[in-house]
């Protein structure tokens, strides 16, 4: 589950989330269970896959996932558990959520607004299609379009907020979304990272070419710009990682990075993170910024 690789057999789930005031209403159920269906439909899929804290297992378990063991990701202090579902032995399970009556929901919004009545498996079967139709018309919403580092006459400075309650921290001003022009996947939440002046670090590896669309950073240890995120990487709004890179280290304990990349289209290196560390960088000039 470390790269993306289009032509998989595999799908990797990153999360299931719902706005806190459709919780405990089945939705997360109904959305996880859906788009299951939807994968085994469409008959490329051998598997489904996912790590998940240990609080979350029940939840997983009842959608009819398998839990594999301990998984080697190492992020924060809680172990994270590997979890799957196997198509060829798939089968669902668990309790029916309770659903309100079908009707057609125009946005995912209305979707997720449905969760009361009485259900039934006519219902229930409604509603995911209900919801599956809402979510594939919101993944063909306009991207937002990203504002590159370089286009900012001030510079960093351009790009510094307030921290609510902290003045004397300043912080991202805007969202922070990928670089890349037609992807703009919506990594950071404006107000969610400190800025830091600090070492440059020599993160791209060696091995692979450089990457053309990103800003060349400074060699160490001469000074850049950089957003730091803590103390987990849940306060991205979506993140990929790489595995420990060996070879690629910052500072003198040795310890190996792990490379932050776009989620959706896998530019990287955006930022970096030690292994087990509860620190998380990415470097001001290679993402881009919603001034919208």
């Amino acid at each position: 589950m470390s790269s993306h690789v289009p032509s998989s057999a595999s799908v990797c789930i990153h999360s299931v989330c719902v706005a806190p005031e459709h919780r405990h209403k089945g939705v997360a159920s109904n959305l996880l269970k859906t788009y299951i269906a939807k994968l085994k439909e469409k008959g490329q899929y051998t598997r489904v896959l996912l790590i998940t804290k240990e609080g979350m297992r029940g939840f997983y378990e009842k959608a009819g996932f398998e839990w594999m063991g301990i998984s080697g990701v190492v992020h924060g202090k809680d172990k994270w558990h590997e979890m799957r579902i196997l198509f060829d032995t798939y089968t669902p399970h668990g309790d029916s959520a309770s659903v309100a009556p079908p009707e057609v929901p125009k946005t995912v919004e209305e979707a997720l607004a449905l969760g009361s009545g009485t259900s039934t498996s006519e219902q229930e079967t409604q509603m995911r299609a209900n919801l599956w139709d809402a979510l594939q018309r919101s993944s063909k919403r306009p991207r937002p379009t990203a504002k590159l580092f370089e286009s900012y006459k001030g510079g960093i400075n351009d790009l510094l907020g307030s921290h609510e309650g902290k003045e004397s921290v300043p912080v991202n001003r805007f969202d922070i979304l990928c670089p890349r022009s037609g992807c703009g996947s919506f990594i950071l939440k404006k107000g969610v990272a400190e800025y830091v002046r600090r070492a440059s670090v020599k993160m791209d590896p060696p091995q692979l070419p450089p990457q053309t669309l990103l800003a060349t950073l400074p060699d160490p240890p001469e000074n850049t710009d950089w957003w730091l995120i803590k103390p987990t990487p849940m306060q991205f709004e979506n993140i990929g990682f790489s595995r420990p890179v060996h070879g690629v280290t910052q500072g003198g304990n040795g310890r190996p990075l792990k490379l932050i990349a776009c989620a959706e289209c896998d530019l990287g290196p955006l930022g970096w993170s030690e292994e087990g560390g509860e620190e998380f960088w990415v470097a001001c000039r290679r993402v881009g910024y919603r001034a919208d």
